[in-house]
């Protein structure tokens, strides 16, 4: 039976480009799963890569068809915000193993609808410092930056992801981000071991 390795982690910890590390190694043969979402593409994104960007009808008829896995609905500066997973056949646990990436929230949720067995986490973590630093810069980069939500992200994670959560979705294991090669050499061995 396949697994899902779930990169999961606070906004900034640099969960997108562990991901992106990990889906390059060929060794690993992970495949990926595309995300949804109703937000507005970010510069330098492409539809079908980082998510598949819909409006709020479609994310509704995919309700109403019962194909939504799990979906999670953030209220920010700019309006209602949804990410979620679709039972859309890009997930095949029979004999592959897949590379994903999430929040706590959807962690709960795949692993609710696959089972324990099926999901591995994957906590990435940055001291709180250096994890607004990284999120700043990253949104100075936009060509409109939107330092608000930046703020409200970083102040929601604190909540989102207390310890009491980790530690009652049972994620013993976490992934110091302070040296980028350091961080991904220690879960790919982790991933090997695991498949």
């Amino acid at each position: 039976m396949g697994k899902i390795f779930f990169i999961l982690g606070k906004s900034s910890s640099g969960k997108d480009t562990i991901f992106q590390k990990i889906k390059e190694n060929n060794a690993l043969d992970l495949k990926t799963v595309v995300g949804y979402t109703t937000r507005p593409m970010r510069e330098n994104e492409v539809d079908g890569e980082e998510y598949f960007f819909v409006d709020r009808d479609r994310l509704e008829e995919l309700q109403n068809d019962g194909k939504v896995i799990e979906v999670r609905h953030y209220n920010t500066v700019h309006g209602v915000w949804s990410y979620f997973t679709v039972d859309d056949g890009q997930i095949d646990l029979e004999d592959t193993d897949y590379l994903y990436i999430g929040t706590l929230e959807s962690y709960e949720q795949m692993r609710d609808y696959y089972g324990e067995d099926a999901i591995v986490p994957i906590f990435i973590e940055v001291e709180q410092g250096e994890r607004l630093k990284r999120a700043i810069l990253r949104e100075i980069e936009q060509s409109e930056p939107k330092y608000e939500e930046l703020c409200r992200r970083f102040l929601a994670d604190e909540k989102d992801f207390r310890e009491e959560e980790i530690e009652r979705l049972g994620i013993k294991k976490k992934y110091m981000n302070e040296d980028l090669d350091a961080c991904v050499e220690e879960i790919v061995k982790d991933i090997q071991a695991n498949k």
